[in-house]
């Protein structure tokens, strides 16, 4: 019988082992724990935890709009606003003759009479549809003139074709409608639609049902040829929504098979593979019901990051612990006392990799953002609860009918082939040890320095499926109206500032937006004024404010709050594409409001509200990803008594994150938050097997022995879980990168990238450290 050291944590995991009621009721409490949490955690909660009430997230309302807001209530009039709908209805018109050539009516845009005609029947026919409250497009166009008269830009549909033309050009030269309700080659409109919400019963009624009932409209006229997309706030979220749980589902469903056919194949034994799979299965289940004791489910992490993470640091441990309990079957041990001594061998390291993965996810508490708090609030839970389920499902598994086949496929798994093959080359690493390691230690400080090159950046809608709709209708938007997101530049003044001058800090504003080509189309009251015919100095035009329409007037200037703004299409190219256009245009306002120091300027709205606050969501986890090397290197060091040791890790677990890092930057990728969870995801893992191995090689030394083979032993001892584990979690991260969503795809190339260079890194750079640095036992 293989000897176990008599330490005070073998006798516990001993103790642990021969104790399965122990076990099976723990299983039972948590279990039903859980369940109550998936059906009612307040019966928990209010017995014996005080509900816990977080700070309210950052707002993200920008000063314009409760200025506008309290200044329209106070003078009764209702703001005209370019944007704002619940859905986006985007219309196309579609080439309509072959080889190029023009329909006989005119080009391909809405200024004909089939086009029109279509449109403004859809337009009505939306308006009268219950769950639709209003509808906002050209023909909503409050008049530019200076007479006041009502009247829409678009004539009749059965204008002359020279009316037509005039039509046209008066559209595309008012700021209210080009670049905001259609493009400046007049194809595509928008119809901005507010929703009644009591009779929206269904996701369909604010999406597709809307489209098709446009569809059947426009169906009716012959030759319009119009397409329909349905966009904007609502369809976004809806549509980002059932693409993240269905995603979820698919990718989780897909990649727990792969790694399930693939640890089948891998053991060569069905009984092995079900009593590992199911302990992280039974973590997941735990972690996802004990989170809804502390309000943390709804946590945009939660659905995928969380479950993964938890599910692929459970599995390693399964499988390490697993193939230990098996090598000891193969020792002639029967299934209870190899499930011993495998759990006293092996149950230390995995206390260890829990231990080192949560410390460091603790240290996302101190993070800036609630959600990247509560996300290293939920991995600790989740990591603590693998660790149970592995603890508690592989010994009862193991004293359950499966453990009697628990020997079946020994001797058989593929695994056992290539750890020969790669016996030799362990012993080449060995042999040259000091170039490998100079190697090692050079390369990582490269591949670290070329990763600080990487910026922060955030797309908003990245995880969405590509083949959405409301997707394509959005990259649409991005390339002919400038976007669909709006930012804006308040502009506030004292009492003692003159038309004149406002009117010319405006214009310098619109001026200062307009030199940047990501920005597009600026439009506020210097817009207004400048559209109005006429010539003359800026206070003689300011002078012709009063024939605006009360609405346009108070859609961007507040007089009574000293309160005017001009917004701007946003494209959602990420906020790396647009941090340095947003720098020059705050540049820009710092320079005006020192050259009039009687105003106030501020770059507001949802896109400039990220470009600031992405930076310390990322930079949180990035910071976070540094605590924990430095938490890991401080645990290692203290548990395996050794500062050589804690230094010698760092190697083997800082190469995988700095070669994934590196290959971002080839790429031309940034550092996203989907970037640095599946570095967090990873970091854990790589640890993992790192820890595996190092508290394999403490207990070799002891055995004594020519260092060199102390070093090849404690790699037959876990090399063919560190082959399993790897092969299993790059095979199920994998199936991510045939997903539609790049988000999807990102994550599982740079999961493969990272495991694999995670394995690269413990058979040949670990054995090559510790060959040189810690070449004797007396010098540990």
């Amino acid at each position: 019988m293989m000897k176990v050291p008599g330490s005070l944590t073998g006798r516990l995991f001993f103790w642990w082992a021969d104790h399965p009621w122990a076990q099976f009721t723990l299983l039972v409490l948590v279990t039903v724990l859980a369940l109550i949490g998936y059906r009612n955690p307040s019966i928990v909660r209010d017995l014996f935890v005080s509900a816990a009430t977080s700070d309210d997230p950052e707002p993200r309302r920008s000063r314009r709009n409760d200025t506008a807001r309290s200044a329209a209530n106070a003078a009764n009039v209702e703001p005209f606003q370019i944007a704002g709908g619940d859905c986006v209805l985007v219309v196309d018109v579609m080439p309509s003759a072959a080889d190029g050539d023009q329909p006989a009516d005119g080009p391909d845009d809405f200024f004909r009479a089939a086009a029109l005609s279509a449109i403004r029947d859809v337009a009505a026919e939306l308006e009268s549809m219950p769950q639709v409250d209003s509808v906002l497009w050209l023909d909503n166009v409050p008049g530019l003139n200076l007479f006041g008269f009502a009247g829409t830009l678009l004539p009749s549909s059965n204008a002359s074709p020279r009316q037509f033309d005039n039509a046209r050009q008066t559209v595309l030269d008012n700021p209210l409608a080009v670049g905001q309700l259609i493009s400046p080659d007049g194809s595509t409109i928008l119809m901005h639609l507010r929703l009644d919400w009591f009779y929206v019963t269904s996701d369909a009624a604010a999406t597709t049902e809307i489209r098709e009932r446009a569809e059947q409209i426009a169906g009716r006229t012959s030759d319009a040829n119009l397409r329909f997309q349905v966009t904007g706030p609502v369809p976004l979220h809806l549509m980002t929504s059932d693409s993240h749980m269905h995603n979820a589902a698919k990718y989780q469903a897909i990649g727990y098979s792969i790694m399930l056919i693939s640890a089948l194949v891998l053991f060569r034994g069905l009984s092995a593979v079900i009593i590992v799979a199911i302990a992280p299965a039974v973590g997941v289940f735990w972690t996802m019901g004990m989170l809804r004791f502390f309000d943390l489910q709804d946590n945009p992490f939660n659905d995928i990051i969380v479950p993964v993470l938890i599910s692929l640091v459970g599995l390693t441990d399964s499988v390490h612990l697993m193939v230990e309990i098996r090598n000891q079957r193969a020792l002639g041990l029967d299934t209870k006392n190899a499930a011993r001594i495998g759990i006293a061998r092996v149950g230390l390291a995995c206390v260890l990799t829990s231990l080192t993965t949560a410390i460091g996810f603790v240290s996302l508490s101190w993070a800036h953002h609630e959600i990247v708090r509560n996300f290293g609030w939920c991995c600790v839970l989740g990591v603590l609860m693998t660790l149970l389920s592995v603890l508690t499902v592989i010994p009862l598994g193991c004293r359950s009918p499966l453990g009697r086949s628990l020997h079946v496929g020994l001797g058989k798994s593929l695994i056992d082939g290539q750890l020969r093959r790669i016996g030799p080359i362990v012993g080449w690493v060995l042999r040259h040890d000091r170039a490998i390691a100079w190697i090692a230690i050079a390369s990582t400080a490269l591949l670290a320095i070329t990763c600080l090159k990487l910026q922060p950046d955030e797309k908003r809608y990245s995880g969405m499926s590509e083949a959405a709709e409301a997707a394509q209708a959005l990259r649409h938007l991005d390339q002919k109206l400038g976007g669909l997101e709006f930012g804006f530049v308040d502009v506030q003044w004292d009492d003692t500032t003159s038309n004149t001058e406002l009117l010319s800090v405006l214009g310098a504003v619109s001026k200062l937006l307009g030199s940047e080509p990501l920005i597009g189309y600026p439009l506020g009251l210097h817009e207004l004024l400048e559209s109005l015919p006429g010539e003359g100095s800026s206070e003689e035009r300011m002078t012709l404010l009063e024939l605006l329409p009360a609405e346009l007037k108070r859609a961007f200037y507040s007089p009574e709050r000293n309160f005017a703004s001009t917004q701007f299409r946003v494209q959602d190219l990420g906020i790396a594409a647009y941090g340095p256009t947003f720098e020059r245009v705050e540049t820009g306002i710092a320079v005006l409001q020192e050259n009039h120091p009687r105003f106030e300027l501020a770059l507001t709205g949802d896109a400039p509200w990220r470009w600031r606050n992405i930076y310390r969501i990322v930079n949180d986890l990035a910071m976070s990803l540094g605590t924990a090397s430095v938490v890991i290197w401080i645990v290692l060091t203290v548990v395996y008594r050794s500062v050589r040791i804690g230094l010698i890790s760092i190697i083997p677990n800082l190469f995988p994150l700095a070669a994934t890092g590196t290959m971002l930057v080839i790429s031309g990728q940034n550092l996203e938050m989907v970037t640095v969870c599946v570095f967090t995801i990873c970091v854990g893992i790589a640890v993992d097997d790192t820890i595996h191995f190092l508290t394999r090689y403490q207990e070799e030394l002891q055995h004594g022995g020519d260092h060199a083979d102390v070093i090849r032993r404690a790699f037959t001892g876990v090399g063919s879980a560190l082959l399993m584990t790897t092969i299993v979690l790059i095979a199920g991260m994998m199936s991510a990168v045939v997903g539609d969503a790049r988000d999807a795809r990102l994550f599982g190339i740079m999961g493969s990238l990272t495991l694999g260079t995670a394995l690269f890194a413990d058979v040949i750079l670990l054995p090559a450290m510790l060959s040189r640095f810690a070449r004797k036992p007396a010098r540990l």
